[in-house]
């Protein structure tokens, strides 16, 4: 589109600003507007690197109504860096609906990569890294939790959250009682001068944080189901039933017996020819 402006998502220090990039210094440096998450913290960065740009607030209660302010902006020619806080907007951030929006005007969104609080903590976590889950923050209203929770409690992929410290006990508690006494690592003031990362399990944190008061943001990274367990527990519960309820359970999906047998063999480990054996001796 012949004039418009670029969305740029520029990622900002999640504590040390030695983590700001070149470029996105530059980008902010170059833009015609800043959207900053709040301006009063923000501030402090542009003037630590001489960024005299001009901002405007775009934070959670005002996502939509100013994304449209901002995307007829961009649209008459100018270019937009959006930043949040601290990391990479986008990420559990109103950045999200602004890019949306961009994206639906035919906007270019590019972005300036840096920080990020998810990633940072999951690889200094100690735990499994090849394949993760991030939530960001757990939703507060109780059966919305339950739902997030029930999808990624049999997962295999390493849990990353987000969590205020006013939340944290509470969150603690729950993700003990929904997921089990897992390996964790409990991530705080990551990048600053008193970073910490308690490696844990989760009881073992419920038990530290009765006795502490947390301060500060935090990051929750929690190990992943153990595959083989969960084979373990899925062979347990097909041995559960006998061969002729095993076989009826996938003719009542619609599978002919024959497709059935096969599926029935498998999930027990043994042969169609066992499969059939059972059925015509019953």
């Amino acid at each position: 589109m012949s004039g418009t402006g670029t969305l740029f998502l520029v990622s900002t220090p999640i504590g040390n600003l030695g983590d700001m990039t070149p470029r996105g210094i530059e980008l902010l440096k170059s833009a015609d507007l800043i959207a900053a998450e709040d301006t009063r913290n923000s501030i402090k960065l542009l003037n630590h690197f001489g960024i005299h740009t001009p901002m405007t607030a775009y934070h959670e209660f005002n996502r939509f109504d100013k994304a449209d302010f901002l995307v007829s902006e961009m649209l008459s020619g100018k270019n937009v860096a959006c930043i949040t806080d601290a990391g990479t907007p986008g990420i559990s951030d109103p950045g999200e609906v602004l890019v949306r929006k961009a994206v639906d005007a035919g906007i270019p969104v590019s972005a300036a990569p840096g920080a990020s609080a998810a990633v940072t903590a999951l690889v200094i976590s100690g735990l499994p890294t090849r394949r993760f889950r991030f939530e960001g923050f757990l939703p507060k209203e109780k059966k919305e939790r339950k739902q997030v929770l029930s999808e990624v409690a049999d997962g295999t992929a390493t849990l990353v959250f987000y969590e205020a410290p006013h939340r944290l006990k509470e969150t603690l508690a729950v993700l003990l009682a929904a997921l089990g006494d897992r390996q964790a690592a409990v991530c705080r003031e990551l990048t600053k001068v008193h970073e910490q990362v308690m490696r844990c399990s989760l009881s073992e944190a419920v038990r530290f944080f009765e006795q502490e008061e947390p301060r500060g943001e935090y990051v929750l990274v929690i190990r992943g189901r153990d595959p083989e367990e969960l084979r373990e527990e899925e062979q347990a519960s097909w041995e559960a039933l006998s061969v002729p309820e095993h076989v009826a359970f996938y003719e009542a999906q619609g599978l002919d017996r024959k497709e059935a047998m096969k599926r029935a063999a498998k999930d027990r480990g043994v042969s169609k020819r066992e499969i059939y054996a059972e059925l015509i001796g019953q």
